[in-house]
């Protein structure tokens, strides 16, 4: 493939925002925040990937009851924006764009960091499997149903932290609406058996997601807000009865508001023998919206000049490859070898596996 006409490397405008290219950085799990603070550590990471055109954050919670996963940043106090302010400043002296990923766990947070309570959900469904707490790996466990305060308390959060990521200096924020935390669950008829306003057909169950996103847009305004879709997901034992006629409804709706984008995940686990679910998520669901669209979920450097030349992604988003290589932009542009990525070191630790990656001046030297 030729470097010298890539799509992926011409700039992008996203609202009023000018791009260098259309290579994100994916919003990864890091855990590298051990009082949910950011650190110096993690300003050094994301300047060290200020090369991309869009950086996004690591998941980022938006209240206390929301925590899953031990050492994960929090953006809903002051000590916590003040931390992401140092990683802000950072970008920008590179003259690079963050956009700041928030979320809320659900029934995928533990009480392990809930002093001892039940995590909430939609409903009353327990998932399978377990999650690490940092004292080893426990088992999911059955949520408490949220109730109508519950609801109202958890979108006031969402738009706290979007006031706080406002304060912080981030370009805009993305609503973590994927991979089966709440915004997943409400969509999602697996999880949510609700049979009041927020349950029961599909309008009923988007309408905390369309509630979310009134909220904080009304604090960010137009092309600031964008919201991460997983129609094919079946992470965190996530599962719906018509999937693509679902998420077909919520796509075509989110066309009312005025998104930066819409990120979509391909399948991150195989749904080859699911015939209801899409296999190619961008590639499918591009034609429902009219904005901008990150795809992400295994693109490689061909595959997602592939999707960028067909038009099924505006950007693409790179989790591992940009983790391990700093310098993803370039080493593109010059078609050479990538770093592989340390899987031991993703979660938790210091600089190893985080900031040490070389780029290919410092493999050189």
């Amino acid at each position: 493939m030729s470097t010298s006409n890539l799509k992926l490397l011409e700039p992008a405008s996203l609202g009023d925002l000018e791009l260098k290219n259309r290579i994100a950085l994916s919003p990864m799990t890091r855990s590298r925040a051990p009082e949910s603070v950011p650190t110096d550590l993690m300003a050094k990471y994301y300047k060290q990937r200020s090369s991309g055109g869009l950086l996004i954050t690591e998941a980022t919670q938006i209240a206390a009851d929301g925590i899953g996963y031990p050492w994960t940043p929090g953006i809903y106090t002051d000590e916590q924006t003040e931390g992401w302010k140092k990683v802000v400043d950072a970008v920008h002296e590179d003259g690079a764009y963050i956009f700041n990923q928030i979320f809320h766990e659900g029934r995928i947070a533990h009480p392990h960091f809930l002093n001892g309570d039940k995590p909430i959900a939609p409903s009353a469904v327990k998932p399978k499997g377990q999650t690490f707490t940092g004292e080893g790996m426990k088992d999911l466990v059955e949520p408490r149903e949220m109730g109508i305060d519950d609801i109202e308390r958890v979108i006031a959060a969402f738009k706290l932290s979007a006031e706080n990521a406002k304060k912080a200096g981030f370009d805009g924020i993305e609503i973590h609406g994927a991979n089966g935390y709440i915004i997943d669950q409400f969509l999602q008829d697996g999880t949510n058996k609700r049979t009041d306003e927020y349950g029961g057909n599909i309008e009923n169950r988007a309408r905390f997601l369309f509630e979310v996103l009134e909220e904080t847009i009304s604090i960010w305004g137009e092309n600031k807000v964008g919201l991460r879709l997983s129609p094919s997901g079946l992470l965190n034992d996530m599962s719906d009865s018509h999937p693509t006629e679902h998420f077909k409804y919520v796509i075509e709706k989110l066309n009312d508001y005025p998104l930066a984008y819409l990120h979509l995940v391909e399948p991150l686990i195989p749904v080859d023998k699911l015939p209801k679910y899409s296999k190619n998520v961008a590639a499918d669901f591009r034609a429902f919206y009219n904005g901008f669209v990150i795809a992400n979920g295994g693109y490689t450097r061909e595959t997602g000049e592939e999707a960028l030349q067909a038009g099924n992604a505006d950007m693409i988003a790179y989790g591992k490859p940009f983790l391990a290589n700093p310098d993803l932009p370039k080493r593109f542009e010059l078609g050479v070898d990538l770093n592989k990525a340390d899987e031991s070191t993703f979660y938790g630790g210091d600089e190893k596996g985080y900031t040490d990656y070389p780029t290919m001046k410092e493999a050189v030297v």
